[in-house]
């Protein structure tokens, strides 16, 4: 049998491997009552992303909703629009099916990214070592220095803002923390006997990594990356409440910024509350989901909370 034999037999064996722990991982979410909650609230969210727009009954932007011939402004909720209205007269549950979407967006491609990106800079920084980890932790010393919100503000104000610039810029400020932890873990793993075997077989470096080394430090990937959700979606709807969203969508951050910017904060309840709560259930969610995660890469969290 050929070496590329073996090879493709190796990585088909280890991507069975991990299909079958990804499968566990799920298995033991669902057996946590919290994190199952968490879990069917996400599939919602996602469900609500896909679809969200699709569902809405009116356009969230172009339709104003009208009761004889007059402008249904600050209309609480009704069998014509069953959350309510906003001051220019735009259906509120419209809105929060439509603005589930760049929420999604932004959680979902900030959190992956964020994670990809730490996973990738974390794994080379603590194999490799040396020059290598010195150049890259000092560039994660530089984006600790630098707080995000302000940074984002900054560059926002020369930009139009976009969901996917949004997204791009709060994976540049977000990789740092992954990046630190998959480090330090990275270079635990590396020293021992299965790894040094490998090299001295004469696996090289790039092999070693992705096959030997990652594997035993993926769970703390995907949990970083659930994280990363969760802050991704915060602040993402702390930019759009600043007034430096996608002003050519509808978010629930903007919402939320429409409604103060409006006065009604205090008095449109029902305005308020859908996105303040949709934003609110997910990030916990998020949380909740991440919490099982963290017992799984670290089972003595689960041992002192029995």
């Amino acid at each position: 049998m050929s070496e590329y034999s073996l090879d493709v037999d190796t990585v088909r064996d280890r991507l069975y491997n991990e299909f079958e722990r990804l499968y566990e991982i799920l298995a033991v979410i669902w057996d946590d009552t919290a994190a199952k909650i968490g879990l069917v609230v996400l599939t919602v969210f996602v469900f609500m992303g896909l679809f969200g727009p699709y569902l809405a009954p009116h356009h969230p932007i172009e339709d104003t909703l009208r009761q004889d011939y007059s402008i249904m402004k600050l209309a609480s909720p009704t069998a014509k629009a069953p959350m309510g209205t906003t001051s220019f007269g735009k259906d509120v549950l419209s809105q929060f099916l439509a603005g589930a979407r760049p929420t999604l967006i932004m959680g979902f491609f900030g959190g992956v990214g964020v994670g990809v990106l730490g996973f990738l800079v974390g794994l080379t920084s603590g194999y490799f070592g040396g020059r290598v980890d010195e150049t890259l932790m000092r560039l994660t010393d530089l984006t600790f220095a630098l707080p995000l919100l302000p940074m984002a503000l900054l560059i926002l104000s020369f930009v139009t803002p976009n969901v996917w610039l949004i997204t791009a810029i709060m994976v540049v400020f977000l990789w740092k923390m992954p990046a630190r932890v998959i480090r330090s873990e990275v270079m635990t793993v590396k020293e021992r006997t299965f790894v040094k075997s490998a090299r001295a077989r004469g696996a090289g470096h790039f092999r070693t990594m992705f096959l030997h080394v990652a594997p035993n430090v993926l769970g703390i990937g995907f949990l970083y990356t659930a994280y990363a959700v969760g802050w991704s979606i915060v602040v993402g709807a702390s930019l759009a409440f600043l007034g430096f969203g996608d002003p050519t969508t509808t978010s629930w951050g903007r919402m939320l910024q429409q409604v103060f910017r409006s006065g009604a904060i205090r008095v449109a309840w029902w305005w308020v509350i859908p996105p303040a709560f949709g934003i609110a259930a997910v990030t916990t969610s998020v949380f909740l989901v991440g919490r099982a995660l963290e017992e799984i890469v670290n089972p003595e969290l689960k041992t002192e909370t029995e």
